[in-house]
């Protein structure tokens, strides 16, 4: 497959979306981003490291009490700007990382509104990686061994965080089905087989 092409994981927290994305990479021998991007727009922007680590702190703190939304239109703030630093600037050199890469390579971004962000892209296969409740718990309290009250009360917390995240930079709803090509139940696929599901669309699509 010559051409270039690029596949985004949105997930819900305990799914497994981060590990079909790794276990994607190594079969496909492609590069995979998730937080390698906040390192890849530090540098591009000249803007530390942490702060872009710190932003998404800020936004869960703030989001709910801001009424607007910012939908993504790809302006960068400039340097002489108050503004260059905000969260809504940082989230702009993410974006612009993503299209970069999106125009030179062929890879896997991790979340980031990345399906948004490259939605005129007609290279783009996007995922949304889901599993019921019971099933994010058991995997989470297995991998931790913290208790699974408190982890269910995580679940919520992150993936409310996730939704508004994404309403916030989109418009749009998180889970709504049309924002992506496919939606895997991990739970009742398991791994192997929505990278298997993933693998035979790409042949399909870019045949």
């Amino acid at each position: 497959m010559n051409k270039k092409y690029v596949i985004t994981i949105a997930r819900g927290y305990g799914s497994g979306g981060r590990t079909i994305g790794k276990m994607l990479s190594k079969d496909l021998g492609i590069p995979y981003y998730d937080r390698e991007l906040l390192r890849l727009a530090s540098d591009d922007s000249g803007i530390n490291e942490q702060l872009f680590a710190k932003a998404d702190e800020k936004l869960k703190k703030s989001l709910l009490f801001r009424i607007a939304k910012k939908a993504y239109k790809g302006e960068l703030i400039p340097p002489d700007s108050d503004d260059f630093v905000s969260n809504d600037n940082l989230f702009n050199y993410q974006a612009k990382i993503i299209k970069e890469l999106a125009n030179t390579e062929s890879c896997i971004i991790i979340g980031r509104c990345a399906d948004y962000v490259l939605k005129d892209y007609d290279n783009v296969i996007k995922l949304f990686v889901h599993a019921p409740l019971e099933d994010c718990i058991n995997t989470l309290h297995d991998m931790t061994g913290n208790p699974k009250k408190e982890i269910e009360k995580q679940i919520a917390s992150i993936d409310k965080h996730r939704a508004e995240y994404y309403k916030y930079y989109t418009g749009r709803d998180w889970d709504d089905v049309k924002n992506y090509d496919l939606c895997l139940n991990s739970s009742q696929l398991g791994f192997e087989k929505c990278v298997e599901i993933v693998k035979s669309y790409l042949d399909i699509r870019f045949r």
